[in-house]
């Protein structure tokens, strides 16, 4: 697979390529920023443990159920973008470090990923409050289909998440 393609959005050069053990320790910063992680909801209770998050995904690197992209703005890691799977379904995650939020990078960041991953329907799953990442979705053309509650680990609390859906290619 080629993750070297890239497209332009109105303000930056966005690429991805396939994550490696060396870009964890910086996309590990960027999910420590409080904001994020609240926006996010649903984080592993130990969030903020480096090692066991280094060692996590690092096996996650070598699975191969998941797909793992490092989103860059010309050279810059900007974030994260992986499919995986839980309970059957294909889903999609990204995660964007706070200095590029509101520049287009996940949207530009998700419509490359979705050349690459081919998987549908593919899931995407969104708290409630955040709109930034609702928008992402429906953007690249995920419809909103459902919503469910579940313990969210950065609020201490159960919310609601949205449930979106994506059928087919983009």
């Amino acid at each position: 697979m080629d993750y070297g393609k890239q497209t332009m959005d109105t303000h930056n050069k966005i690429s991805l390529r396939k994550t490696t053990v060396a870009d964890l320790d910086t996309l590990f910063r960027f999910q420590l920023d409080k904001e994020a992680q609240y926006l996010a909801a649903f984080m592993p209770g130990n969030a903020d443990d480096m090692d066991v998050y280094i060692a996590k995904h690092t096996r996650f690197l070598g699975d191969p159920t998941f797909t793992n992209c490092t989103i860059l703005v010309g050279q810059e890691i900007a974030g994260s973008i992986a499919k995986f799977i839980m309970e059957g379904d294909t889903e999609i995650t990204y995660w964007i470090d706070k200095t590029f939020w509101g520049q287009g990078i996940a949207s530009a960041a998700l419509k490359e990923f979705l050349k690459i991953e081919t998987t549908r329907p593919i899931f995407g799953r969104v708290a409630f409050d955040n709109f930034g990442s609702q928008r992402v979705l429906e953007k690249c053309g995920f419809v909103k289909i459902g919503t469910d509650k579940g313990f969210a680990s950065a609020r201490q609390t159960e919310i609601e998440e949205f449930i979106y859906r994506l059928d087919c290619e983009r």
